[in-house]
């Protein structure tokens, strides 16, 4: 089991965005302190969800202030990126980096970031597959050309190219983010590792697990390969003496940014959007994720394990707002819950 943490840069009421970055880029150094074996970066634009616009770009500063410790983005969105762009800054990093780079993309969703960077509505309801088959196309092979519906372009060399690095030969691993049976059936067939959110629950995990074997199967993917998927499970973790302090300490802190930040995304296309309750929703996270004690939190997350087949996690560690608790709650992560899982 493999244990990291998920950093979103939230800006939590009455922050400014400084403070929300520099809790980010502190909480992933106490990471690599802790022993954790990985930090996820989210990426967001214009709301205070998250205060990260390039994911790539933050994990490339922390790749540069760690020596161990794997970094990777939860997500980089793809329909406001260039594939090709996003391949040569993943292979970039993989090659500088020994390694550790992992590169999680997803389709995000109809917000006004598609406007502003011009990509329009169509990259994000139709044009994913297209984008992700030319990201991973460049991360393979030593020369691309694109003749598709978004992208067209004459076949140029790849360079750097990340096959010539001697920690994996296949270049650095593509993680898709999965929340439909749609996009878990677009990863499997492509045989490439689900992240599944921090919204469902471990039977609704075990289901996209179950579907995504049978549908990496069905696509000829080898039985090893299969059953040995690294998948990554979001999540929230706060540790305390007590559950009830450990559920106290976000649920006075994690509406308020809930509220603000959600509340801020503006749809493309002016569509309706239905925003979730935000304290049902800390509370419900508080039930799914390992939120309590350090022995209640290794117990769930072998629980969540167990049940679904997931093997890596990426649990979000800031829920608190405060740089001193996250410090703390990392450092708890790693003492007094990682030992009971090894």
């Amino acid at each position: 089991m493999h244990v990291g943490s998920f950093v979103l840069a939230a800006q939590f009421p009455g922050q400014g965005q400084g403070e929300a970055l520099h809790r980010a880029v502190r909480s992933a150094e106490v990471a690599e302190e802790a022993g954790l074996d990985a930090v996820w970066l989210a990426e967001h634009h214009f709301v205070p969800y998250g205060t990260c616009p390039s994911a790539i770009t933050l994990a490339a500063l922390l790749l540069g202030r760690t020596r161990r410790i794997r970094v990777g983005t939860a997500v980089s969105v793809l329909p406001t990126a260039h594939p090709v762009a996003l391949g040569e800054q993943a292979a970039l990093l993989h090659m500088t980096s020994g390694g550790r780079f992992s590169l999680g993309v997803g389709r995000g969703g109809p917000w006004v970031d598609l406007e502003v960077f011009g990509s329009g509505l169509q990259a994000y309801e139709k044009g994913f597959p297209e984008s992700l088959d030319l990201l991973v196309r460049w991360l393979r092979e030593p020369s691309v050309g694109a003749d598709g519906e978004r992208f067209r372009f004459r076949e140029v060399p790849v360079v750097p190219r990340p096959s010539e690095s001697l920690t994996e030969a296949d270049g650095p691993e593509v993680v898709v983010a999965c929340t439909s049976p749609a996009s878990v059936r677009l990863a499997a067939e492509r045989g490439l590792p689900m992240l599944l959110g921090m919204h469902v629950g471990d039977e609704e995990k075990a289901e996209m697990v179950a579907l995504w074997r049978r549908q990496a199967r069905a696509a000829g993917h080898a039985p090893e390969k299969v059953l040995d998927a690294p998948h990554v499970s979001a999540g929230v973790c706060q540790i305390a003496d007590r559950r009830t302090d450990a559920v106290e300490a976000l649920v006075k802190a994690m509406p308020g940014w809930l509220r603000q930040g959600l509340g801020a995304h503006v749809t493309v296309d002016g569509r309706a959007r239905q925003m979730r309750d935000p304290v049902a929703y800390t509370e419900l996270l508080c039930g799914l994720h390992p939120v309590g004690t350090p022995r209640l939190c290794a117990d769930r997350l072998a629980a969540t394990s167990e049940r679904t087949g997931v093997s890596r996690f990426a649990l979000l560690v800031e829920g608190s707002g405060d740089l001193a608790a996250t410090e703390e709650n990392v450092r708890r992560l790693g003492a007094e819950v990682l030992p009971h899982l090894t």
